[in-house]
């Protein structure tokens, strides 16, 4: 599928609904006599490359000019003051509850005026990597922002030959029009302290103002082509999914679902030791099919944590832009980057998608499992759940903890356990749409779920070992799994030091409390904005049936 960027003058105008106000507000600032035009990687790198304040490093972009850039290009990093990560108070999303877009259009309307001044660089990229799903992006960003528009051209599609080919055989889907983003970091609002992110999702556009973070510039993006994948048979996936070939000549798609230093990208990079041939179709972004369960990237590129690797890891080779490190002189008088998050929490690299050696940009085969990664130290390290409701409203009531990659209000706790439905905090769309999608997938195509606790277990931490471990022999075919205590639909794999007792009354209360926790949630999403979220009877029922079967 593709969007459509031109229209038949009998099809402008307020009869199509493409046309909406903030759209119009949005797409007409890109006609502006103080746009440029950005057409090629190379541009933007020679714009990023000059910005005031990016360092240009002495460390090369690796194999360059298999990723669009001249062979001599160098690993740019540029800082963004004491801002390093989103901004989930600031968004706005055009006909939640209590969302005044009247007030808002009006905001995007003063942004856009006062950035006449400003000189204004316009960028397109696609969003999905296969005919079957690509959407072209268009964004607007100021003079000064060289550095974003850079990122956001490597983390997504830029226009190479090939893809240009690919969209244009793709299928033309009628009332999408292509997404439109205009920018401004530089923006400031006393009404908007932490800057405002707000969507039309409808209409296939966002306004990004007072956000410095690139991170926002990502999601934001992705924000809109998950909306577009939901209306289109897809369940959109915040999460990694790779595919394990087997020495038997079969395969196991796997997808692992978790917010960002949850373990998702640990898990769909993990080589195993080199025990299995994979195959990684990404770690952050992708959307699967509800019609034939096959899945499809959304991004060619990683956008990485740097807190796990020091300079001498062999990964960084793969480094083609980095945010918010620091930068110092080596002994051969180069200048090279500071990692670690010494510099703040959070620090993050544009990584290429060179860095996993099997990338492919679509998995034709079905996914055999999900598996919901959890910080909730009632869990074990792996439960399996039987029945498509109690998969899916696990997935919608999906506990863990807050990362370093969340810029919070002031007075939220970043260590309470909190409830992101599905790992995914950037949907637009009520939450009964990604419900129904992940309960289809279990209920008719027979896709195995499970819960995997990657924090830990009643003090007990579960190490990457424990994970990687509790993934391969699934892989494998080796779990025994059994029914776990009085739990009719959830099954328990026994895993060394992690054994649960549920004679224990401390751990069964606490148990029944993070159950109990959920059944609040999804009770809480009946009236949280006027019903929005609300999910259907099946899904609280499921749970309340594992809270019964504790007590």
């Amino acid at each position: 599928m593709s969007t459509k960027a031109n229209f038949p003058r009998t099809e402008i105008g307020a009869q199509n609904p493409i046309f909406s106000t903030t759209r119009t507000i949005i797409e007409s600032a890109f006609y502006g006599n103080n746009v440029i035009k950005v057409n090629t990687l190379k541009e933007a790198y020679e714009l990023a490359k000059n910005a005031p304040g990016t360092v240009v490093t002495d460390m090369p972009v690796y194999r360059a000019e298999e990723i669009g850039l001249e062979a001599d290009a160098k690993i740019l990093l540029f800082n963004d003051g004491n801002v390093s990560g989103r901004a989930a108070a600031a968004r706005k999303i055009a006909g939640e509850p209590g969302v005044n877009c009247g007030d808002l259009d009006g905001k995007t309307k003063e942004a856009v005026y006062q950035s006449r001044n400003l000189l204004m660089y316009h960028a397109e990229v696609y969003i999905g990597l296969h005919e079957d799903f690509m959407v072209k992006a268009h964004l607007l960003i100021p003079e000064g922002e060289e550095n974003n528009l850079y990122s956001w051209m490597l983390n997504f599609q830029y226009m190479s030959d090939s893809y240009v080919s690919m969209y244009k055989n793709s299928k033309l889907i009628e009332g999408e029009g292509d997404i439109y983003i205009f920018s401004n970091p530089q923006w400031s609002h006393p009404d908007h302290p932490m800057g405002l992110t707000y969507f039309n999702t409808e209409q296939n556009c966002a306004a990004l103002l007072g956000m410095r973070y690139f991170g926002e510039h990502k999601k934001g993006t992705l924000t809109i082509s998950w909306a577009i994948a939901n209306r289109h048979g897809y369940a959109s996936c915040h999460g990694g999914q790779k595919r394990y070939n087997l020495a038997d000549g079969s395969k196991y798609v796997a997808g692992v679902f978790g917010l960002s230093g949850s373990g998702k990208s640990t898990i769909t990079h993990a080589a195993h030791g080199g025990k299995y041939d994979i195959t990684v179709l990404h770690d952050d972004a992708f959307i699967i099919s509800t019609v034939d369960g096959s899945s499809i990237a959304l991004e060619p590129a990683y956008f990485d944590k740097t807190q796990d690797y020091p300079l001498s890891s062999p990964d960084n080779k793969f480094l083609v832009t980095v945010q918010n490190c620091g930068v110092t002189v080596d002994e051969d008088g180069h200048k090279v980057i500071v990692t670690e998050d010494i510099r703040n929490g959070n620090g993050r690299a544009v990584k290429s998608k060179l860095w996993s050696p099997n990338r492919v940009d679509k998995i034709d085969e079905p996914v055999n499992a999900i598996f919901w990664i959890m910080k909730d130290p009632t869990i074990p390290p792996v439960v399996k759940l039987k029945g498509a409701s109690l998969a899916s409203v696990m997935g919608a009531t999906l506990a863990t903890k807050r990362s370093s990659a969340e810029r919070l209000a002031p007075g939220v706790d970043p260590n309470a356990l909190v409830v992101e439905p599905y790992a995914n905090p950037f949907r637009t769309y009520p939450l009964v749409n990604d419900y129904e999608k992940f309960k289809a997938l279990v209920a008719d195509r027979n896709v195995d779920c499970y819960i995997i606790n990657t924090g830990d277990f009643m003090g007990k931490k579960v190490t990457p070992k424990d994970t990687l471990g509790v993934i391969e022999t699934i892989v494998e075919g080796k779990a025994e799994f059994k029914q776990w205590g009085p739990f009719e639909d959830i099954e328990i794999m026994e895993w060394e030091g992690f054994v649960p007792d549920l004679n224990d009354a401390e751990y069964k209360h606490q148990l029944k409390e993070r159950m109990k926790d959920r059944v609040r949630f999804v009770e809480s999403r009946e009236t949280e904005k006027g019903g929005f979220d609300k999910l259907p009877d099946d899904a609280l029922a499921a749970l309340n049936k594992v809270v019964s079967e504790i007590e």
